[in-house]
This record gives C-alpha cells, sequence and structure tokens, in this order.
C-alpha cells in the first residue's frame, strides 16, 4: 500500500490523501479538498482514482469530491448515514465494511461518533496497520464537537475503538494540528517530557512532509490518551474543583474536551 499525504497549505491546514494499489496503480482519494493537487499527484505517479471516500459530511473535507469525480468517474464513498448530508453517494459504508482498493489493498470501515455522528474512520489491513481518521483525532489531540457531534460519543470511540487498536498503527488524520495539541498537552501535563522534546520538532516541521506519528507515541503525548495520568487529573482539578475524588475516565474526558474547546 503506497500512502500519498497532500499538504493543502490552506487556512484550515487539511491533509488529503491518495490510498493506491502498488500492483494495479489504482487509487483511493480520502477528503480531497484540494482536488488540483489529488489530481495532479495522480496524474504524475501514474495512478487512476477510482474511488472518492469522505470521513465525514464537513465542506473541508467533501469540497473536492465534485471536481474529481468529473475528471475521473470515481465513485464516492461515504458514512451510510450522511447521504443526506453528502450528495451523490454510490456506497454507504458501516462499521465492518472492507473497502478494496485495486488488486493488492483492504481497509476496514470502522463508525467513529464524535466529531460528527456520521464519521467514518479507516484501518488499512497491512502488517503495520494505517488508521485514516479525519476528525476523530489527530496527532497529539481530539477532534472537536461543534458541528453535529457530541463529546460523550466521541469519548466512546476513543475508549472502546481507538484505544485499542495495535501501539504500531500509523495515524493519518485531517488536519495539521500537531504543534497545538503539543502545547495543550504541556499545559495539562507540564512535566509530559516526550511531549516537551517533540514540540520544536513540531513547530519548525514541513507539513508537506509532516511527522507521522503510531497510537502507541499517541498514548504518550496526546493528553485524550492520559485520562488516568495523576499530572492530567491534579491539573484538572485546579479548573473544576467539582472533579471527583477518583474520577474515571469519561469524566476526565469530557473536561479536557471542554477546556479544549476554549484554549
Amino acid at each position: 500500500m503506497i500512502v500519498e499525504q497532500i499538504w493543502t497549505g490552506n487556512a484550515y491546514r487539511n491533509f488529503n490523501y491518495l490510498i493506491v494499489c502498488p500492483d494495479s496503480g489504482e487509487a483511493m482519494a480520502i477528503d480531497p479538498l484540494d482536488h488540483e493537487k489529488c489530481l495532479g499527484a495522480a496524474k504524475d505517479r501514474g495512478w487512476e482514482i477510482t474511488q472518492v471516500l469522505n470521513t465525514h459530511e464537513h465542506s473541508d473535507h467533501t469540497g473536492g469530491n465534485g471536481a474529481v469525480i468529473a475528471a475521473t468517474g470515481a465513485k464516492l464513498l461515504a458514512h451510510a448515514g450522511a447521504r443526506d448530508s453528502i450528495p451523490g453517494i454510490d456506497r454507504g459504508l458501516s462499521a465492518g465494511d472492507v473497502i478494496k482498493v485495486g488488486t493488492s489493498v483492504e481497509l476496514e470501515c470502522l463508525d467513529t461518533p464524535g466529531h460528527t455522528m456520521s464519521h467514518i474512520c479507516m484501518l488499512s489491513h497491512t502488517d503495520q496497520p494505517s488508521l485514516f481518521c479525519g476528525d476523530t483525532m489527530f496527532n497529539a489531540g481530539a477532534g472537536n464537537c461543534h458541528n453535529g457531534g457530541h463529546p460523550e460519543d466521541l469519548y466512546e470511540t476513543f475508549a472502546s475503538q481507538l484505544s485499542k487498536l495495535p501501539d504500531e498503527t500509523l495515524i493519518y488524520p485531517g488536519h495539521d494540528y500537531i504543534f497545538n495539541n503539543l502545547e495543550f498537552t504541556l499545559d495539562r501535563e507540564p512535566d509530559n517530557q516526550r511531549a516537551k522534546a517533540m514540540l520544536s520538532d513540531a513547530e519548525n516541521q514541513d507539513p508537506s512532509k509532516a511527522m507521522v506519528t503510531t497510537l502507541g507515541l499517541e498514548k504518550e503525548i496526546n493528553t485524550f490518551f492520559r485520562l488516568h495520568n495523576p499530572s492530567v487529573i491534579a491539573a484538572l482539578r485546579e479548573v473544576f474543583p467539582d472533579l471527583s475524588d477518583d474520577p474515571d475516565p469519561k469524566e476526565v474526558f469530557l473536561k479536557l474536551r471542554m477546556l479544549r474547546n476554549d484554549w
């Protein structure tokens, strides 16, 4: 499987993706907002885009659908529940559905509500899995729930699905927010040495050659996976004196998400 991460360079700091079968040259475009860059990358490398997949319905992820499909005749895939919000879906996806790209690439659909209620992530069936997670999670962060989502559902997605994936899983999010997210981690957990060590690299990185984290690393630097950490809980209690004496992970997650909304 070839993964082409495409940095849009826009104000929203979007990443788009081409997932390519190396045997056939067939490709799937994930959230191809910058249709010119996606089409150009495929043309330059001799790849044929045969499918477009949207992780969710927000316009900064669906806005390039029409141009890519018009240029390639690709089929459109998205969450089955998004038919009213994403025009022209050819295949509605549910949890466990497998999408084939060319002859040798398979991706499994995860139903991951929270950022929106019709959000999917795609997990590759490869020796080292890759997770294309849209706006459910980011490098060192979690998606917001402002526009059609719910934080309790986002917590359940993190707790029951994402946290249980193999630690070696590569994380490919929909946006480059890693620097701000690391700053939030350090605001909540100032003694997190791994996050501190990564901060300058994240600030100075070229997003067109962005660092790719693993889930194992995320569990070290991403506050939303560190719900049992005493430092996180102690700092949270300073802001929320009503925090339970022995808060459960859900309570910690929801308070963190509330803080991140205005941070």
